[in-house]
C-alpha cells in the first residue's frame, strides 16, 4: 500500500513538471509572438516585387511618328488611311489661308495635287459635329480619287467600311455610313452645327441621302454623333461627292 502511495506521487510529480515545463515554454512563444509584431513589424509584411505593377493596360503605340512627320509637313495635324485604297496621307491646315492647299501638297510645294485638309474653322482634335475634309479627284489616282469606288463598286463598298485617322495620342476609327453626290454648297458655311436641331436635320441627308448616285449604310446616327466628311469633286463642277463616316471608336495610343 505504501509503494502504491509513493508510485502515485512521483506520477504527479512527473505530471506536475511537465506542465510546468509547457507553460514555461508557451509563455516563451507568447512572448516571442508579441516581440516579432511590435518591434520588427517589417519582418511580417508580405515580399512584394520592387518592380512597380500597373493594373493600366499598356497603350498601343501610335503608327505615325508625328515629331519626325512634322519634320516633312510644316502644317501636319492628323494621318488618314482608308484600307485597299490609296488614301494614306497626311492632313494639314494652313493657319491663315483655307485655299492654299489647293494647289501645294503637304511639304507646301507647289502641285496641282494640292493636299488633303481642312480649313481654318475645323478643330485640329476632330471635336466638331461635322469636320469636312477636301481633296482633288486626280486622274492617276493619288489624293481623294478613290473615294469614287465606294460609288462604283457595290462589292468594294460592302467590303470596306472603316476609316482611321491618327492624331497625337489618339487613333480614330469612322465607319463609312454614305457616299453620295451632293450639290457644291459649302458645307460649313451653309450650316450651323453648333445648333443641335440644324445637325439633326443634317443627319437626315446623311442617312437619306436625295441624290439617285447613292450607298448608305445603317448605323447609329444622333446629336452626339461626329462625322468625318471627305469632299471630292466629280465630273458636274456643279456637284461634290461625299464620303462620310461616324466615329464609332477614340483609341488612346503612347
Amino acid at each position: 500500500m505504501e509503494n502504491e502511495n509513493i508510485g502515485s506521487k512521483k506520477v504527479k510529480k512527473v505530471i506536475f513538471w511537465l506542465s510546468l515545463v509547457v507553460f514555461v515554454l508557451g509563455l516563451f512563444f507568447i512572448g516571442f509572438l508579441l516581440v516579432n509584431t511590435y518591434l520588427f513589424p517589417e519582418i511580417n509584411e508580405p515580399i512584394t516585387s520592387s518592380v512597380p505593377v500597373s493594373s493600366e493596360p499598356e497603350l498601343p503605340d501610335n503608327p505615325i511618328d508625328f515629331a519626325a512627320e512634322k519634320q516633312k509637313y510644316p502644317d501636319i495635324y492628323a494621318w488618314i488611311n482608308i484600307p485597299n485604297t490609296n488614301i494614306n496621307y497626311p492632313i494639314v491646315q494652313h493657319p491663315t489661308k483655307d485655299d492654299y492647299y489647293l494647289d501645294h501638297n503637304a511639304e507646301q510645294k507647289y502641285t496641282k495635287a494640292g493636299a488633303i485638309y481642312s480649313e481654318i474653322k475645323t478643330n485640329k482634335d476632330f471635336s466638331d459635329p461635322n469636320t469636312v475634309l477636301y481633296g482633288h479627284n486626280m486622274l492617276n489616282g493619288s489624293m481623294f480619287r478613290d473615294l469614287h469606288k465606294f460609288r462604283k463598286d457595290e462589292a468594294f463598298w460592302n467590303e470596306n467600311k472603316y476609316i482611321y485617322v491618327y492624331t497625337p495620342g489618339h487613333i480614330l476609327t469612322y465607319e463609312i455610313c454614305a457616299a453620295y453626290r451632293y450639290d457644291n454648297r459649302h458645307i460649313l458655311n451653309s450650316f450651323d452645327f453648333s445648333d443641335t436641331a440644324v445637325f439633326e436635320e443634317y443627319l437626315e441627308t446623311v442617312k437619306n441621302p436625295k441624290s439617285l448616285i447613292s450607298r448608305t449604310r445603317e448605323v447609329t446616327l444622333n446629336k452626339e454623333s461626329k462625322i468625318l466628311t471627305l469632299s471630292t469633286c466629280i465630273s458636274n463642277p456643279a456637284y461634290r461627292y461625299l464620303v462620310q463616316g461616324v466615329l464609332v471608336k477614340d483609341e488612346s495610343t503612347k
